[in-house]
């Protein structure tokens, strides 16, 4: 078997999983580490047992680079997804896609112009039971959405000497939570629904108005705590918890709510979807189980089974029921996706994993919902 090797450049929280999750595929390698510096790619890439380490110009020079992997802090994406379909490179990027949607609406013309395989990593839609969920609403086992009701809860900010780089709108934009972790609810909204959100009204909370950042280097979810005198004080100007109203393209309606300062919350997304028949509910703390809400006989729970989901939905699940699977999983399950088609060369006509476009579309909401915000008001997409 020819190998796709795969060049990945970032290696913060989500830079490793990238990696894990290729790792399991057989017909990818992770053949090269891409860091700030050629000092830092090469420890980082000796410590993840990866053979070659670059620069980011270095690594789009490797002409059997195939495909490049974005996992860098906000701020980047844009640039070197750019740089890097320029060099001829597949892409899979980390969301946003882009700071702004100029710079977003540019990475979708180009990347359809090259014809290379793009993606953005809106892995949370690989979790089996947010395919079933769309699988049983496009049989209209759902019926007519009536509602939709989801909620994204974290509690890594939740101390006012909690800190990383997603604080500092240079590094990643103007809004933080909805952009962060809103995105990937807005997403998952619209990929189960089918539905388009075409209105929004937000409210935005910033609870630690100003937060101690510290003087030494720790690492995103490492729980370490410092001195008193290894934090300066830092104003913030982005969003700790968000609520939005939301109007679509049926007539109906929803609402989602944002935090990253819930105590207990460690990455809980939350989704309620009420149609005409049926109300579905799931969980990605508890991702391998649904809720189905029936009025007029018992309710029913769906456990993660390939023997019991939709044929659709079965290329979704690697092992038998029973047998848990989770987020690293979501990762493993789109990339198996997206690498098909580099495979083939070229970006499907019909893409079955999140693209440039979805990146764009993400984009653009999260403007409006940010929008809304600061003009109080409704504000149509």
């Amino acid at each position: 078997m020819n190998k796709i090797k795969v060049g990945v450049v970032g290696t913060g929280f989500i830079g490793p999983a990238h990696i894990e999750a290729l790792r399991r595929l057989p017909n990818v390698e992770v053949a090269a580490l891409c860091e700030v510096t050629a000092e830092l790619a090469k420890e980082k890439a000796d410590a993840l047992g990866i053979a070659r380490s670059y620069t980011f110009d270095e690594l789009l020079k490797q002409d059997d680079i195939q495909a490049v992997h974005i996992c860098t802090p906000n701020f980047l994406h844009y640039s070197q997804s750019k740089a890097a379909l320029l060099a001829g490179k597949h892409v899979i990027c980390e969301k946003p896609l882009a700071k702004d949607l100029a710079e977003a609406e540019e990475l979708v013309e180009l990347a359809a112009k090259t014809g290379l395989v793009n993606a953005v990593h809106f892995n949370l839609r690989y979790y089996p039971l947010a395919r079933q969920m769309k699988s049983m609403r496009e049989k209209g086992e759902l019926g007519e959405i009536y509602s939709f009701i989801g909620s994204y809860l974290q509690d890594w900010l939740f101390y006012e000497t909690d800190y990383n780089w997603r604080l500092e709108p240079d590094k990643s934009g103007d809004s933080r939570a909805i952009a962060d972790i809103g995105s990937h609810l807005m997403d998952i909204l619209e990929y189960i629904t089918g539905l388009k959100t075409v209105a929004v009204l937000a409210d935005f909370n910033t609870v630690h108005k100003t937060r101690k950042k510290p003087l030494k280097a720790v690492e995103t979810y490492s729980g370490k705590l410092l001195q008193p005198e290894d934090y300066a004080d830092v104003p913030i100007n982005t969003e700790d918890h968000a609520n939005v109203l939301l109007r679509f393209d049926n007539g109906n309606k929803g609402v989602i709510t944002v935090s990253q300062v819930s105590a207990g919350r460690k990455n809980r997304m939350s989704l309620e979807i009420s149609g005409s028949k049926k109300t579905f509910s799931w969980c990605s703390e508890a991702p391998n189980e649904m809720w189905i809400g029936n009025r007029d006989k018992a309710n029913e729970i769906l456990m993660r089974d390939p023997s019991l989901v939709n044929e659709d939905v079965r290329s979704t699940i690697t092992f038998p029921g029973g047998h848990n699977e989770g987020f690293p999983d979501t990762s493993k399950q789109m990339f198996k996706e997206v690498y098909a088609a580099i495979a083939a060369g070229k970006q499907p006509e019909n893409p079955t994993f999140p693209t440039f476009a979805d990146g764009y579309r993400e984009l653009l909401i999260c403007e409006r919902i940010l929008e809304s915000n600061k003009k109080e008001a409704w504000v149509t997409i």
